[in-house]
This record gives C-alpha cells, structure tokens and sequence, in this order.
C-alpha cells in the first residue's frame, strides 16, 4: 500500500459499466418519435432544459430522464402528443432499466488488484434499484467494501462519505468520468480526484479540469491506476 492513501471510490457508470450510451440511443428514438413537431436539435435542447430543471424533483437515471422525455413531449406538441408515442417513451424506459451489464476495458483486474489493500468504495448518483440492479450483475459487488448511492455528489458528500468507510477524504481518492461530479467535489473535500474521460458524456456533467490542482490527476483508462497510486505515493 502507498503511504497515506487508504481508500478509493469509484463512479459506476460509465467509470466501471457503459451507460450514456443507452441513453444517447433513446433519445435519437426520441426525436424520430416527435419528428413532426420539433427538429432534432431543438428537441435535443428542450429536453436538455427540462433535465435540468427537473434534478430537483427527480435526481438522476432513468426514471427522471423518461419524465423529462415525456414533459418535452407535451411541451413541443403544445399538450397533443399522442398516447402512443408517450407508451413507447415509457417501453423505451423499461427497456434502458433491463439492458445488461457491458464492463469497461481493464475495470475487472484493476478493481481486483486493488482490493488487499485498499479501501473500496462504489459512490454513484442515479435510481436506486437499477444502481443496485448494476452492481450485482456487473459481478464487481464483492470486491467493494461500501456501497454509496447518493442523490447528489457534493464535497460534503465526500467528506462524509470517506470519513464513514475511510479514514477521511485526505487519505483518499475518487477516480470517475466526470469532472463535475467525481472529480472536482472530491477534490474539493480534500481527497485526490482522478478523470478518466470516456467518449460519451451527458452534457450536465461536463466542467473545466482543475489544472492548478496537485491532487488533480488524468489518465486514458482504468488500466493505469496501480500505476498511478505508486507514482503519488
């Protein structure tokens, strides 16, 4: 083990399973359904705004997004969406919540090589089921040490989460694709923040990198992690 470090959360989707994509395939059955009413752009854009608008009601995942759907739906068709296309939103939902589990590259022996001697530890935001749904398919659950679904990732949510599994955030790290959410909170509460950019990423979690942070690192893929830890150690 390096000397300090202790503990190492990791995001899920789309850090240790594909997930944006399932959503990107959605939305462009999204705009072939209301093709009638609103370019593809615009459309894109309104449900976007409704996304947004909408995270205080209904957090992340599937289910808020399928809200957000069916809200733009009503709203571009000036309330005359017809009943079919709002079931096939709803099919299209139920569909993302059973679509099965794809690792990414180099996730299971890192996850594995880590686990003697480090703390870990799952912190994902989304729906609560299909978060638990994931974790037990993907056939990582053992090697994790804690569990952590959260509606939101914050530095409080940081700091309280490696002060509970861990022995705080300035002897941990938080490793995930997105910047705004993994990386630059965790950095925030002290810990080290790893990004490991993927090539789909939802537009709500895009944010400038933290170059003039020391604790700010980015690598290619989950590969390069043990690589990484001995190197800051």
């Amino acid at each position: 083990m390096t000397s300090g470090l202790t503990t190492i959360g990791f995001d899920a989707d789309d850090t240790l399973w594909h997930n944006e994509r399932f959503f990107q395939l959605t939305q462009a059955r999204f705009a072939e359904l209301l093709a009638d009413f609103a370019a593809p752009e615009h459309l894109h854009d309104r449900l976007l705004a409704a996304e947004r608008r909408n995270l205080g009601h209904y957090g992340f995942g599937v289910k808020g997004f399928v809200l957000s759907m069916i809200e733009t739906a009503i709203e571009v068709t000036e309330d005359r969406v017809p009943a079919p296309v709002i079931r096939q939103l709803l099919e299209a939902g139920q569909d993302m919540l059973r679509h099965p589990i794809e690792l990414l590259p180099h996730v299971q022996d890192t996850i594995a090589a880590l686990a003697d001697d480090f703390t870990l530890l799952l912190i994902t935001k989304g729906d609560l089921l299909d978060q638990e749904r994931k974790l037990a398919q993907s056939g990582l659950g053992d090697l994790f040490d804690g569990v952590e679904i959260v509606s939101d990732k914050t530095a409080q949510t940081y700091t309280t989460v490696f002060a509970r599994h861990g022995s705080g955030a300035a002897r941990a790290m938080m490793v995930g694709n997105s910047l705004r959410s993994d990386v630059i909170p965790a950095i925030r509460a002290g810990a080290w923040g790893v990004h490991v950019p993927h090539d789909l990423t939802w537009a709500l979690e895009h944010a400038q990198p933290p170059q003039d942070s020391p604790r700010f690192r980015e690598m290619s893929h989950l590969g390069k992690l043990p690589a990484l830890i001995a190197e800051i150690g």
